[in-house]
């Protein structure tokens, strides 16, 4: 049908951009309640009592649960540490997090009794930064009881990771040049337009739950895991996400409503506000202190890390933020000697949620700074560096695992061209660039069935949350182009544990790559089937029968699928159903389960007009150029680089949540969380694919959607510095820190 390819029409697209489509806010649920939260003003403390008497007398309230209505010992969740009670039990441990919740007939009922319950409670001193992490005469965030054995259960460090190859000490001792920086990485928000939303409701001697979640099988999961349930009692229905970003991916009050509707046998539903979600979930701030030895032609012989992570006060996903990126450390550049030391640390901060990248800006931010000092101090072309030491096609960059999987020589070339990297400029403009590798999904396991109706049409149900990086469109296209059926004739369904197959997540770009190619195999089924058919039919050997494109081949004869489906079908009718399946194992020893199943490579490149009375830097020109292997729908890769570039552009020059001295987050919300608007906007955002048709999903495909934020922190950097000549460590680049700098270091262009 030749749908691979093209910019087609994106599933579901009129109803998001016309207000049409319901979201989980949206959705009519009947006799519901509804529910607020009862928190305190402080990040840490010690619960008292609780009074509920007076907020029970508010006309319509049915339900007011604290610990004290819940089991005991409180059930416990979390992704890989079952450290998160359901609510509060004893003490608070972050700012927003609830002791009490409130059920009512109306919305208005319940936010009244939420500000009549009255909490007695002792505040308790909170640690934020790295340095009271790291301090063993902190207070200890979680009770040793909840921590797994081992030797960091008495600290607030979830674990520790040792990475790399290679003597580092050895290669110091003969480097010519060694470079040394520390560099911070604030918390900031994924700030999704749709807030977090969550339903619950009896059913049967089970329970269904509606979440805005990425995952509803984990979420599947940890519902029966707290509720004692067999998953077959357990329904998780996850609508469209107004986006997700990563903010999404994990269980937060979902066992919570799930106790609620259980007790008082009526839905309940919880929307949070904005402020809400802002101490919902967070992307981890970072402290990264890098050393790198060169030869004097710009040869890198050594870099050493030690990366510290700010995890919040449970675990959730953080620890594997902790892990995962810092393997990567050293970016995709050939070194022959790494070390690297990554902590996941707790502190009394809302929870960490991956964001867009995974930890990978945060380290890609002071690696490519510590590459532009080393250029600078070598008296050598920033690209030119990264050029003599970026890893071939097919080079082992992380010795043992997963090699170059592009030429990503291509894409840096691409880059520097499209920036014109070289050409003068004038007074207070510069140029910057940056490098950056993320590693794709290392575990995973989709499931996907189609099913190729009588008619001629087709129906593709699977397990991948669509938050707007348009899944359910390049599923549809792929399903149109092996059966050949037009793309309008093709259906999709997801979201729905009771209906679609099983996939293990929505994250790492790993959609059209996993599932995509589970779709393939489920469509490569549906032909054999096909095949099959012609062969009884027309009385031949199946092996001598193909089926591909809607069409149907033996020997030199072609005859169309649908006059053979039609014959194999009969005046029954029915369907045929084709189910696939990708797996990818896990890797026994390996130190994150398993090699990357791809990597996504991106170079971005800016050249920014600093004022150097005001501090304000505009980005003139922005140039993000991405491994893409196969544009499955060129439209929408665009469409996702450009988000994720102006998303990278926050991330640099505006968005950090602040937090007070007591611990408090005090920008929550839209006017005190600056993100970009359309004034912010580059003067021209350029981005391009680089197209080798070398990736492992369908027809060659990577996975796209992170690559161009990985590296715009460092790019703006360096494009800041070789305007005005000052070295910044700490983000955001805001005009106050700009002017700061140039104010108080001598330039050292």
């Amino acid at each position: 049908m030749d749908v691979i390819g093209t910019s087609a029409e994106r599933v579901g697209g009129v109803d998001r951009v016309t207000g049409a489509q319901q979201y989980l806010a949206d959705l009519p649920i009947h006799d519901v309640l509804h529910v607020k939260l009862v928190t305190l003003d402080y990040p840490t403390a010690r619960i008292l009592s609780i009074d509920t008497s007076a907020a029970e007398q508010v006309p319509g309230v049915r339900l007011i649960m604290t610990a004290a209505d819940l089991p005991d010992p409180m059930p416990r969740y979390g992704m890989q540490h079952h450290d998160r009670p359901i609510i509060a039990i004893g003490e608070t441990k972050f700012h927003g997090e609830p002791v009490a919740a409130v059920a009512a007939e109306t919305l208005e009922a319940a936010e009244e009794a939420a500000g009549l319950v009255r909490v007695e409670y002792e505040v308790l001193p909170a640690i934020s930064s790295v340095a009271a992490a790291l301090d063993p005469a902190s207070p200890l965030v979680q009770d040793p009881a909840i921590r797994k054995e081992g030797p960091f259960r008495h600290t607030n460090t979830i674990a520790e990771y040792h990475f790399g190859w290679g003597d580092v000490d050895a290669a110091a001792a003969g480097a010519d040049l060694i470079v040394e920086g520390t560099y911070q990485w604030p918390m900031q928000t994924h700030f999704a337009i749709e807030p977090h939303g969550f339903i619950a409701a009896p059913d049967g001697d089970g329970i269904v739950v509606w979440s805005t979640i990425q995952h509803p099988y984990q979420l599947q999961r940890t519902l029966a895991r707290v509720l004692g349930l067999p998953l077959a009692k357990v329904r998780v229905i996850a609508p469209d996400p107004g986006g997700g970003f990563g903010g999404k991916q994990h269980p937060k009050f979902e066992p919570l409503l799930a106790f609620m509707a259980l007790q008082a046998q009526r839905p309940v539903r919880l929307i949070l506000t904005l402020a809400e979600t802002f101490q919902a979930a967070r992307r981890a701030g970072a402290e990264v202190t890098v050393r790198a030895g060169l030869q004097s032609d710009g040869t890198l012989v050594f870099q050493d890390f030690e990366n510290n992570f700010l995890l919040g006060a449970y675990a959730e996903a953080g620890d594997r933020t902790a892990s995962k990126p810092s393997y990567l450390s050293a970016g995709p550049y050939r070194t022959p000697a790494v070390r690297i030391v990554s902590r996941g640390l707790l502190t009394h901060t809302t929870p960490t949620h991956p964001l867009r990248g995974f930890g990978i800006p945060q380290l890609t931010w002071a690696r490519e700074q510590i590459l532009d000092e080393a250029a600078h101090r070598l008296g050598m072309d920033p690209l030119a560096l990264r050029m003599k030491n970026l890893a071939r096609y097919r080079e082992e960059f992380i010795p043992g695992d997963t090699p170059a999987d592009g030429d990503w020589a291509q894409t840096v070339e691409e880059a520097a061209r499209l920036i014109d990297w070289g050409s003068p400029l004038p007074e207070g403009r510069g140029r910057g660039m940056a490098v950056a590798v993320k590693s794709g999904p290392t575990t995973g396991l989709s499931y996907a069935r189609v099913r190729r109706l009588a008619d001629g049409s087709a129906v593709v149900l699977f397990g991948t949350s669509d938050m707007g990086q348009g899944a359910r469109t390049v599923f549809a296209q792929i399903v149109a182009e092996e059966l050949g059926i037009p793309l309008d004739r093709v259906s999709v369904i997801s979201g729905d544990t009771a209906v679609v197959p099983y996939d293990q997540q929505t994250s790492a770009s790993r959609s059209t790559v996993l599932m995509g190619n589970a779709v393939m195999r489920a469509c490569d089924d549906v032909n054999r089937q096909i095949a099959g058919m012609a062969a009884r039919i027309y009385g031949v050997a199946e092996e001598e029968v193909a089926a591909r494109n809607g069409v149907v081949r033996m020997s030199n004869e072609e005859i169309p699928a649908d006059e053979v489906v039609a014959a194999g079908l009969g005046p029954l009718g029915g369907e045929i159903s084709g189910v696939g399946e990708m797996r990818k194992d896990v890797v026994p020893g390996h130190p994150l389960a398993g090699t990357a199943t791809f990597y996504e490579f991106n170079c971005t490149a800016v050249e920014v007009e600093v004022d150097a009375a005001t501090g304000v830097t505009r980005v003139l020109r922005h140039v993000s150029v991405g491994d893409a292997g196969k544009a499955l729908n060129p439209g929408q890769v665009t469409g996702q680089d450009d988000g994720a570039a102006v998303m990278g552009l926050g991330h640099a020059l505006m968005e950090h949540l602040i937090l007070d001295e007591a611990g408090r987050v005090r920008n929550l919300g839209a006017v005190d969380y600056r993100i970009p608007t359309v004034m912010d906007m580059p003067g021209e955002l350029v981005t391009r694919s680089i197209e080798n048709g070398d990736g492992p999903g369908p027809y060659g495909a990577k996975g796209v959607s992170e690559g161009s934020l990985l590296g715009t922190a460092p790019a703006v950097a360096a494009a800041v510095r070789d305007a005005v000549g000052v070295v910044i460590r700490d983000l955001p680049l805001t005009p106050e820190r700009v002017w700061t700098a140039i104010q108080e270091q001598q330039p050292t262009r």
